[in-house]
């Protein structure tokens, strides 16, 4: 299965977007939406469209309801508006729907073209590119899932003004990884000097950070080794975010992917990996930007029942992606309680010093 296909940065519209739809000529045009991207989204893409007959497919938004159920809701509206395989499915949203949205489109009839039109920062920069699908089962993040790659992916940055604040900074979480594992630039040259300004151009960070993801993936599509390093802070920090959801204090996916890579920079340091100074250059600018959570109140058992679901584990081994230095990636690190145990005692201690 080939996995190349447009990845392309509509910074002024969507002529590519259109001329794609007019040079396919399918047999019908689906956009999936939930109720935030019908609301703040859709009135954008609407005129783009207009030339078309197309029919809209709505869930509810949240990670919450990533589930086969919605699915179900999916693939039931599809059949009810008679879809076919010559049909198309525009998914209209973050990574939910690009996730979910995929997914469904790959498995209705076995398979239909689907496009993804990202609309977050997160989903632009990692969701979306990659050609990973799937949703949440049982508390195991992304349980259920394939790869398959979309017919093309537009970027439009211009969304990122009906994100509020703190999914904004979710995305960004995707951003600075991307900029530690690559070695070309120094990783501060690809980060803005305040993420959270209005007047931030966003093009040019987008650009670079999906660059870098491209590259691995290209390396690796169905990640048997070298895309391994694209999970850094995930296999921590899929963890907490899981078990977030029970707690009352759901914690959003590019904040979880910040505190895992904190936790797992330091899981790095101890084992002789990463020197200190790399250690707190990392840890002092996560810390800079990311609020805290209160992670020692989890129940270390259930963050490591968690940990041995990891989709990355193998012969029953728990293994993580860290760091050998900045720029230097480190697959399969092997990581026991105690070791997870004093990572969370360490990110409590870079928040105490703050």
């Amino acid at each position: 299965m080939s996995n190349h296909y447009p990845i392309a940065l509509e910074s002024q519209g969507f002529e590519q977007l259109q001329a794609h739809l007019r040079q396919a000529n399918y047999s019908k045009i689906f956009v999936l939406v939930d109720d935030q991207t019908e609301q703040h989204c859709l009135p954008i893409l609407r005129p783009v469209l207009e030339e078309w007959a197309w029919q809209c497919l709505r869930i509810p938004s949240g990670e919450s309801h990533k589930t086969l159920a919605t699915c179900q809701t999916i693939w039931q509206q599809l059949l009810e508006w008679r879809a076919d395989r010559q049909s198309v499915l525009i998914n209209l949203g973050g990574g939910v729907i690009g996730d979910m949205g995929g997914f469904c489109a790959s498995t209705f009839k076995r398979g239909m073209d689907f496009i993804q039109l990202p609309t977050t920062l997160l989903a632009q920069v990692d969701a979306s590119v990659g050609g990973k699908l799937g949703v949440n089962f049982e508390r195991v993040k992304n349980g259920i899932g394939l790869f398959q790659v979309p017919r093309a992916v537009y970027l439009h940055t211009p969304f990122f003004q009906t994100l509020p604040p703190v999914e904004l900074l979710s995305g960004y979480a995707e951003v600075i990884k991307h900029a530690l594992l690559q070695n070309h630039h120094p990783w501060h040259s690809l980060l803005p000097d305040d993420p959270m300004s209005a007047n931030t151009n966003w093009n040019p960070i987008v650009e670079a950070s999906v660059q870098v993801k491209a590259e691995v993936v290209q390396r690796d599509f169905k990640e048997q080794h070298w895309r391994k390093c694209l999970n850094f802070g995930h296999t921590i920090g899929h963890a907490v975010e899981s078990l977030s959801w029970s707690t009352g204090r759901p914690l959003p996916h590019g904040h979880a992917v910040a505190l895992g890579m904190l936790t797992e920079s330091y899981c790095c340091w101890a084992s002789g990996l990463l020197t200190v100074a790399d250690l707190e250059a990392i840890a002092q600018y996560l810390v800079q930007h990311y609020p805290h959570y209160p992670v020692h109140e989890l129940a270390l058992d259930d963050l490591w029942a968690l940990m041995v679901q990891d989709k990355k584990n193998t012969h029953d081994r728990v293994a993580f992606s860290g760091l050998a230095a900045i720029g230097k990636p480190a697959l399969d690190q092997p990581i026991t309680p105690p070791e997870l145990k004093a990572a969370v005692a360490y990110y409590t201690d870079c928040y105490g010093r703050k």
